[in-house]
Order: structure tokens, then sequence, then C-alpha cells
């Protein structure tokens, strides 16, 4: 057993449900059909919660995938509202983390902020924020649109979405409210601050019409790896959720964003940096392998040459699954998720077939993929973590529940046996647990620069 006060990875449980595996839907074993079912989700955060997980972590987007005739026969489309789903979970756990995606894209600030802000209350200092930008032209044509803002300009109102946001969660002092009912005074009025917003592309009078958030700001967690992903998270992000199927590249990543945080002012441990990953669990090597076989077994080919068509942004359905990727354009060149794309075009390598590509990326998309025992799935992730690749990781398994449970039963404890890992939950917020600090209301923070400059 190593050092109780060794420093301790972070972990993420990604509820992609029924599993983060395409064709998971159809595992033997996998809950297909309780996709909608408050039941299932309570289980397995409760399950996540005995496993002592960092947060649950649920994805979103506004769209069905339909641009290929597969995709709504073979891959599931349908699954809860993040937010009304959190609020739920909120109720029947009392310690993990709740993050939901919301995007900048397609959303408001004011709704964003008050949402979230309640979602924080309600828990009790649980809510983290996934800040993404949307990427598919299917979901512009469900407000209004016909294809997405440019890459570029997404990010740039990804940026002023996010100041909006946290000004708006400043719209009060921590001690605003009194509810001094002798003296009819409810709140005081001089602790507001409306954030008076004009911007390039919002204008936000304010202030929130909820009270500041009980972590400050709930913790805000960034997912893109392009180079405007990247800086966006190192201004803003606490958490980043990445995709890096290899160590040398995610070691890159990790020293090349925190290095871009001290001209922001932050320090390296201001921001957590949590890769995805996709374990396959076998009490044995063999088990393990025949796991990953059967998975594998599972994928309908036209499902996979959709989804590999969706992550490279090509339309694939014509070409011989048997032969290798035509060409294809450059990254830069296209609009969708330019990171993920890239990352799947350098899988690909030399020589290998569509088919054998989709079979590859169908469990983890991108991100690391392990399959082993125990000890080997924890091999791995204490060699990225001590590498210096990771402060933690967001785990995706293969399918529910089952996936969930061999982590939890397996891996856990054999991380705990090593010390890399809690075995009680500590503090009362998901700052606290993570080890960030609380932000301090800027009125105060101004106030106390003054005192200071005047030697009070």
């Amino acid at each position: 057993m190593k050092s109780s006060g060794m420093r301790q990875m972070k972990l993420g449980a990604f509820f992609l449900i029924p599993g983060h595996h395409i064709a998971a839907w159809r595992h033997p074993e996998a809950e297909a059909s309780s996709v909608m079912d408050l039941g299932l989700y309570r289980r397995l955060a409760q399950t996540a919660e005995r496993g002592r997980f960092d947060m649950i972590f649920l994805a979103d987007s506004y769209s069905v995938s339909n641009r290929f005739p597969a995709a709504i026969e073979q891959i599931v489309s349908a699954r809860p509202e993040p937010l009304t789903l959190l609020a739920a979970l909120a109720a029947v756990t009392e310690h993990i983390g709740l993050a939901a995606t919301a995007s900048t894209t397609y959303n408001e600030p004011f709704h964003v902020a008050r949402k979230f802000a309640s979602l924080d209350h309600l828990s009790g200092g649980r809510a983290a924020w996934n800040v993404v930008t949307s990427k598919y032209d299917e979901e512009a044509l469900n407000f209004g649109g016909q294809s997405h803002l440019q890459h570029e300009l997404r990010y740039e109102r990804a940026g002023e979405f996010v100041k909006v946001v946290t000004g708006l969660w400043d719209s009060w002092e921590d001690d605003a409210f009194l509810y001094d009912k002798e003296n009819a005074r409810y709140a005081d009025r001089t602790k507001a601050h409306p954030p008076n917003h004009q911007g390039a592309w919002f204008s936000v009078k304010g202030p929130l019409n909820v009270s500041r958030p009980v972590q400050g700001h709930p913790v805000i967690v960034q997912a893109g790896s392009s180079e405007p992903g990247r800086e966006l998270a190192a201004r803003t992000a606490e958490v980043i959720f990445t995709a890096w199927p290899a160590l040398p590249e995610a070691q890159r990543f990790y020293a090349e964003v925190k290095g871009r945080l001290a001209k922001y002012g932050r320090s390296p441990d201001s921001l957590l940096i949590m890769p995805g990953v996709f374990p396959v669990i076998g009490r044995t090597r063999e088990e393990a392998q025949e796991k990953r076989a059967l998975l594998e077994s599972l994928v309908p080919q036209e499902a996979g040459v959709t989804l590999l068509s969706a992550l490279l942004g090509v339309d694939l359905t014509g070409c011989d699954v048997d032969g290798p990727l035509p060409e294809l354009p450059r990254a830069e060149e296209m609009n969708g998720g330019r990171s993920r794309t890239q990352l799947v075009r350098e899988l690909a390598g030399e020589g290998m077939t569509i088919r054998r590509l989709y079979q590859r990326i169908a469990g983890g998309r991108g991100h690391l993929e392990v399959t082993g025992t125990p000890a080997e799935i924890a091999d791995e992730l204490e060699s990225w973590f001590t590498g210096g690749a990771a402060d933690g990781f967001n785990i995706m398994p293969p399918y529910f529940p089952g996936g969930l449970d061999d982590f939890v039963e397996l891996v856990v404890p054999e991380l705990q046996r090593r010390g890399l890992f809690r075995t009680e939950y500590e503090g009362k917020t998901l700052r606290d647990r993570l080890g960030l600090s609380r932000p301090v209301h800027p009125a105060v923070r101004r106030s106390n620069t003054e005192n200071k400059a005047a030697g009070r």
C-alpha cells in the first residue's frame, strides 16, 4: 500500500446508456429497453457513488443521427435530457458530482446559468457544466438554420457565452440574501451586481434570479481538443475530458495545455485533465479478450460504416468495407469536430480496411481502450497518471450495467490498494473532491485588493 498522502486520481463515470460501444444495445446483458427508465439511472448512479467516483458525466446533442440509412435503425439516438435527469439523480445520491453537457451554440447564457445554478443548490454543491460547441448540421436544422456556424466562430461565441454565464452566477454576493423578517429586508440591494453585458454575440442585463451557487460557480468542464478548444479550456475550464488512444500523444497534450495556463494567471493544478478510457475487464486476460470479441461481433456493418462516416465527416456508405479509406479532405477544411476527426484518421494507419477501422473505433471512438484483468487495467491507468498524461479518467463502460459493475467491483479496489484512489469521500462539494478552489466573488476580491493597497 502506497502512502495515503500521495496524489490520487479523479474518476468520472460516463453514462452513455446502454453503453459506450456502438453495439452495446445488442449485448445480451445490456438493458437496452431501459434508456428512458429512471430506475436504471438511479441504480447506476448509486453504483458509481459506491465506487467513490467523483462525478457522473452526461454527454448530449440536439439531433437524431439520420444522415445515413442505418442510423435510425441500428444506433441508439434517443436519451433523456441531461439536466432533467441529473436533477432527479440529485435526490437519490449524496456525494457524487453531476456533470451535464449544454452547448453554447444552441442555448442562451441566461438559461444555462439559471439551470446549473439551480442544480448546484438542489444538489448541495455538486453541479458541473460541460461546455461544448455543437458540431452537426442536423442540429442547425432543429434551430432554424441550414448549416453550422464556422468552427472558429463557434468558439468565439463560446468564449463570450462562458463569460456571460459566470457573470450571471456572480449576480449576487454570497451574503446578499438577508431573510430579515423584522426589518423587512429580504436582500441587500448593494450586493446585487447585474452583469449588464453588451458583446458581439450577447446582450444580457441580469441579475440572475437565482442566488449565487453553493460552489460559487458550478465546475466548468470542457471537451474540445482543437486549437480553439485548447485555448478556451486554458482560459475558462477546470476539467478537460479529452480523447487520446496512446500515452505519447496524451503526454504532449497534457504538457501543452497546462503550459498555456500561466498567461491567464492560473496554476497547473487549477485545471484537471481527464482522458476517456474504454475498459473491457475480465478476471483473466482470456475472459477479457472473449468479451472484446463478442462486442466486435455485434457491430452491424451498416452501423459501423455510419459511425465511421460521422466521425470522419465523409460518406463511406458506397465504399468497399474490405478496402482502404478513400482520399479524405483535410481536417482543417471541415466544419465539424476537428480534433476527433484527425484522431480517427491517425488511427487508420497504412493499409487498414474500413471494416477493421470501424471495429477498432466502435468502442472507444478514439479514446484509450484497455482490455485485460483488473490489475492490467490499473497498470495502464497508473502509467498515464504517474507519467504526466492525466489527472484522472472518464470511464466509459462498454455496456450497462455490467461494464460499470465490473469497474467498481474489480478495478476500483485495485486502485485503492495501490493508494491511487480514495476509499472515502472528502469535503462537501464537487470542488472539494476535485481539489478546486471556490471562486471569490469579484466584488469581494476588489474590496480585498483595495484594503490591502490602503494598508487596512
